[in-house]
């Protein structure tokens, strides 16, 4: 069986309309590259300034959640914008059209202030597949260079009789963590991957405001929340002392939360329940604290990380489970926290607001404005990096 390709007879008016679609490809694709550099600016200062540090991770973590970014994704738009902020000139090519996206995103996992203006050329000159060829041979010549620096390290070391300090002690770390994982070593429950022992009243726990004790073993204070925080998730053992403070009675030890029932908690949620987060590393949150009369029981428990279990109970972060048994997380000025945040509004026509914010900043695009300057000849990498790198001067060249 034969199969053909459909015939396809151009005229000179259908020539002129794919000409005409194709430019307009062009002229969008640099209006949506301008745009990004301006994204990529705000995300720059909104991580400088702290905005995702409302109970989230990282800034990461934060754009995942508010724009249903991958995580992976956009960690890399984070590092992007970060990297920009030294990088004035590629910034600026990327904000007139000039550069695209996936260009950018590539010279900066390389380029500094003393590099950028070589490889802004190569950005220039070059195709998309150019500069990510350039990139690769231009890392290989860096990690060659990491490792020369490396082995010198470690030849300047051996020199000494006596090792310092600071490498004793990275040495002792890398054979304690090389053992656990020889024998698999099992860290347990999260309740007794270490211990903490912290001795605190009864009423403490139920309002913190009560008058008692809340101290670790050597006497040092500890805020009621916090203790409340690690009770939540513990081993818990009841002492009964009589008015003098002489111990009376001492309870067996029990589990906050009953093995059996943690299995449940983590079949049920998975990872860390805090909106954005999913973290695999989680501890048992009571929703209505059992020193509150809550009782230790599926309902009334969540998967929370540590550090989303400290942002409820030491940030004034909020949540409960409301009727219909899904989670509500509050801020701490009482603003909902949703698992999935709104969705921005979207002008009816976004291409023409687009088009007109860059025409009030005077940016005019054009299908030729980020066209290489590539002549179709052949790219030899080696030589580019060669002339490119400073440390590849005079050295074999990269294939």
């Amino acid at each position: 069986m034969q199969s053909h390709a459909p015939t396809i007879f151009s005229t000179p008016d259908r020539v002129v309309e794919l000409d005409r679609l194709g430019d307009e490809i062009a002229v969008l694709s640099a209006d949506l590259d301008a745009a990004t550099a301006r994204l990529l600016e705000l995300i720059r200062e909104f991580d400088a300034r702290g905005g995702w540090n409302s109970g989230f991770r990282s800034c990461a973590a934060w754009l995942s959640w508010r724009v249903g970014l991958d995580l992976g994704a956009a960690r890399e738009r984070v590092r992007v914008a970060r990297a920009l902020g030294t990088l004035p000139l590629l910034a600026q090519a990327l904000a007139r059209g000039e550069l695209s996206y996936a260009k950018v995103r590539a010279l900066t996992r390389v380029a500094t202030p003393e590099t950028e203006t070589r490889l802004l050329g190569v950005g220039r000159a070059g195709t998309a597949a150019h500069v990510e060829r350039i990139v690769r041979g231009w890392r290989c010549v860096d990690r060659r260079a990491e490792a020369r620096e490396s082995a010198q390290r470690h030849r300047n070391r051996a020199l000494r009789v006596t090792p310092s300090m600071a490498h004793r002690q990275v040495d002792a770390l890398a054979l304690l963590a090389e053992t656990a994982l020889r024998h698999e070593l099992d860290p347990g429950a999260p309740g007794e991957r270490y211990q903490v022992v912290v001795h605190v009243d009864a009423p403490v726990l139920a309002d913190p405001d009560q008058p008692g004790q809340s101290v670790l073993e050597d006497g040092a204070r500890v805020s009621a929340e916090t203790s409340r925080r690690l009770a939540c998730d513990t081993s818990r053992v009841v002492m009964r002392h009589d008015e003098e403070g002489r111990v009376v009675e001492i309870g067996a030890r029990t589990r906050t939360i009953p093995p059996a029932l943690r299995r449940a908690l983590l079949h049920r949620d998975r990872g860390c329940r805090f909106p954005g987060c999913g973290g695999r590393f989680a501890e048992g949150h009571h929703l209505r604290h059992w020193a509150h009369g809550g009782p230790t029981t599926l309902s009334n428990l969540a998967l929370l990380c540590r550090r989303h279990h400290r942002a409820v109970h030491e940030e004034g972060f909020q949540v409960a489970r409301g009727p219909d048994g899904e989670l509500q997380f509050r801020r701490p000025d009482g603003r909902p926290l949703p698992e999935v945040p709104l969705p921005a509004v979207v002008p009816g026509d976004p291409v023409g607001a687009l088009r007109a914010r860059h025409d009030a900043d005077g940016l005019r695009l054009t299908a030729r404005t980020a066209c290489p300057t590539w002549l179709g000849e052949g790219l030899n990498v080696g030589w580019a990096i060669d002339v490119l790198h400073p440390l590849a001067r005079g050295r074999p060249g990269v294939t």
